[in-house]
């Protein structure tokens, strides 16, 4: 690939980005659009929207990004929670490596790999992208010295930023822990795999069990029950009945001239029931006299302390570590149901058959890794299938194929990757929701890292005839070689997927197309106009935090080796920050978080990075035979290593468990102000697998809180600009005093 094949994928994409973030500027004034392009601010008050034409509504404009740019941290964190920090300060530490990397590498490492052989150059559009790589070096030459150094300041920098990063969010999530005062999760066990005893259900066992051997510090405890089809049914009748009866909607509909979306028919066709009567409403699908039949081995135990219930937690209860396996519960709208009914003996089944799965879908993967590479590689596919000379006559043509069409298709086939981890962390048994997320997050991460990097490396050296080196492997001497000669040329690939996969998806995630379509379909087609039925989203966790960790690994693996990348990434993360911002600020509902459990998967990404960068400048150094700068990447190597050790042991364990002091010191101040039988009653109530009611009446407590918000907090809620300035942080559904802590409980649910 030349210049100019790599300016015309960054011309598609820098046109497409324009005219994407045009278009958002515009649509998010819709007042038709309010729930698509602001549902945080919907979660956080209910509004009345005057549909009155302003000409400015299609004019695009910057404000969002002005909005975006001031908005605080601490804005920030009470919108998104600490998830939300934790994902963009990781941004934001690839923006500063990134700059110190584009600044030694673009103006003393770029030009030495430029005029690193004596050769005739052409005019720079026409030039290949591989005389800007270190493979444009002579072997044996003195200028090596200067990447050695470009490493050396490019690693120091990314340590001194990693460790002040990992002591501030350490601090944050210890402060995280300290202000939740009245989490019911942290007074909760959730104990699995309980002994089946014929005498007696699973309650009764799980009374006589924790009265026997936690009788001071035990209060009580609820079970889990089996969720059937029937229970499925009626979550979907539910929903329905949200989708189909809106808030100022009369018993009949009015008449009107529009016409069904569906049949054609009038909408006098359509008639709405009438409420269930209120002696039904309340009711649970486990009323009966065949409750102890749908028990699982599975119970919340609530204790009388936080301390009490972390070190049942942590203890391991029975000889058979089979049996009463115990946790830390989720929070209420974080747990996951439907895992806790799942035989606990047979989770190793699973997890077992997920790895096997994974692999499977690793090996299938190769084919469009293989398929994209080939195209790249357009004039050795010429020789081996002539008919493509007649395709590829036109110049444009050949540019198109070679610097655009390999990175789309590939993204396209990436797309189906994270719902499928979802379905494998839902199988392997994740008891919370953001657990789930999170684990569907790291095989997302390990996944691409291997099929966007180490597999794309190996076809390049496929391709480029290395098949020596892939055969010889196994052999550790080998790795350095193979990846220092295969990662210069397949740098070509990693900008141009930079390009479509990086900007383009920034456009695209500012439009939210999906949810778009939604819009237009409960409007025009179900002819649906009350916007709390449409639905709101959480932050997709496990989409972009791997996108972001992946991006950081080409920038630190290319900085030396092939530096022109850098601009692009830098450009990126940029982008990235703003129209992230703006998501999570505008967009995204937080219902669930992992307080900050993705920091220690960047940090782990980025010290791989890091060394992986080391080992294959390394192996460059071997080739161009420049023993002085392979002699000094080896300390380099070792010191990267003992740092992330000093790391793991100093900030990690606060990530893994729960500081026992903060938990007791959290108990007396209970005690003392005096709330501790007040939280000890609302424990019975916090957790509810299944109320039918819920969803029955959600419409009466809308109305209701929309008629008291219309005249107290929001008097002058009436436009799109009054949603769009709505102050971070408020929510619409109050709670007891007692829980004003618990965020969790003040927002609707989410897909």
């Amino acid at each position: 690939m030349d210049i100019s094949a790599l300016l015309t994928s960054a011309g598609i994409n820098t046109t497409t980005c324009i005219v994407l973030f045009s278009l958002y500027s515009v649509l998010r004034k819709q007042p038709s659009l309010v729930n698509v392009y602001f549902g945080q601010k919907l979660a956080q008050a209910r509004s009345k929207h005057h549909n009155h034409f302003r000409f400015d509504r299609l004019v695009p404009s910057a404000s969002w990004i002005v909005k975006a740019w001031e908005a605080s941290e601490d804005e920030l964190c009470a919108v998104g929670g600490l998830d939300a920090v934790v994902f963009l300060r990781a941004v934001v530490f690839s923006i500063r490596v990134l700059t110190v990397a584009s600044i030694i590498c673009l103006f003393l490492v770029l030009p030495l790999n430029y005029f690193g052989k004596e050769m005739e150059h052409k005019q720079i559009p026409k030039e290949p992208l591989n005389v800007f790589t270190i493979g444009n070096v002579e072997q044996g030459s003195k200028w090596l010295w200067a990447h050695c150094l470009a490493l050396y300041v490019i690693s120091c920098c990314a340590c001194l930023l990693l460790y002040f990063e990992y002591k501030h969010i350490t601090k944050m999530r210890v402060a995280h822990i300290s202000a939740s005062l009245a989490y019911p999760s942290h007074f909760t066990v959730i104990v699995r795999a309980i002994p089946w005893v014929e005498e007696d259900s699973y309650s009764d066992t799980v009374t006589k069990f924790f009265t026997s051997f936690y009788a001071p510090s035990y209060l009580s405890h609820q079970m889990v029950y089996r969720s059937g089809t029937i229970q499925k049914l009626m979550t979907d009748a539910q929903k329905m009945y949200r989708i189909v009866k809106t808030s100022r909607m009369d018993q009949h509909c009015a008449s009107t001239l529009m016409r069904c979306g569906f049949c054609g028919g009038p909408s006098t066709s359509f008639k709405i029931l009438s409420d269930e009567p209120e002696s039904s409403r309340g009711r649970s699908c486990f009323d009966g006299s065949d409750l102890r039949k749908k028990e699982c081995g599975a119970a919340l135990v609530f204790f009388r302390t936080r301390y009490a219930a972390l070190v049942a937690s942590e203890a391991l209860q029975s000889p058979n570590p089979m049996q009463w396996v115990t946790d830390l519960a989720p929070e209420p709208h974080d747990i996951f149901w439907s895992n806790l009914s799942v035989p606990y003996r047979l989770l190793w089944i699973r997890r077992i058959a997920v790895i096997v799965a994974s692999i499977l879908f690793v090996i299938f993967f190769l084919l469009p890794v293989v398929f994209t590479q080939s195209l790249v590689h357009l004039d050795k596919l010429k020789k081996i299938f002539p008919f493509l000379k007649d395709i590829a006559q036109r110049k444009f043509v050949e540019q198109l194929i070679t610097g655009y069409l390999p990175s789309v298709i590939f993204m396209l086939f990436l797309y189906i990757v994270p719902p499928i981890m979802m379905v494998f962390s839902t199988l392997e048994g994740a008891i919370s929701r953001s657990r789930r997320k999170f684990s569907t997050c790291v095989k997302v991460t390990y996944f691409i890292i291997w099929n966007l990097f180490f597999a794309i490396i190996l076809t390049e050296a496929a391709l480029d005839h290395y098949q020596v080196s892939i055969l010889n492997l196994g052999d550790p001497r080998n790795i350095p070689n193979l990846l220092a000669k295969a990662i210069p040329t397949t740098a070509t690939f990693f900008i141009t997927y930079v390009l479509t996969s990086g900007w383009a998806s920034l456009s695209c995630e500012l439009i939210q197309p999906f949810a778009l379509i939604c819009n237009l379909f409960y409007r025009y087609i179900l002819r649906n106009k009350d916007y709390s039925t449409y639905g709101t989203y959480t932050f997709p966790y496990h989409t972009e935090v791997p996108r972001v960790l992946l991006f950081g690994l080409l920038g630190f693996t290319c900085s030396v080796l092939a530096p022109l990348i850098l601009p692009f990434l830098l450009v990126y993360f940029v982008l990235a920050y703003l129209v992230y911002r703006n998501q999570i600020l505008n967009v995204y509902v937080t219902e669930y978080e992992s307080g900050g459990l993705y920091w220690p998967l960047v940090h782990n990404t980025t010290i791989f990075s890091l060394v992986l960068m080391q080992i294959i400048a390394l192996g460059v150094f071997g080739l161009k035979k420049s023993p002085v700068a392979s002699g000094f990447t080896v300390p380099l190597i070792i010191c990267t290593l003992l740092f992330h050790e000093y790391c793991r042991k100093r900030f990690h364990p606060v990530f893994k468990k729960t500081p026992a002091n903060i938990i007791i010191e959290m108990d007396r101040e209970d005690e003392h102000c005096g709330r501790t039988e007040e939280i000890h009653l609302n424990l019975q109530s916090a957790y509810c697998q299944v109320n039918t009611s819920k969803a029955l009446n959600v419409r009466n407590t809308v109305e209701h809180i929309d008629s008291e918000s219309d005249c107290t907090e929001n008097p002058n809620l009436g436009s799109l600009e009054d949603v769009e300035n709505i102050t971070p942080g408020k929510r619409a559904i109050q709670l007891p005093v007692s829980w004003v802590g618990h965020s969790h409980f003040e927002e609707p649910r989410v897909k």
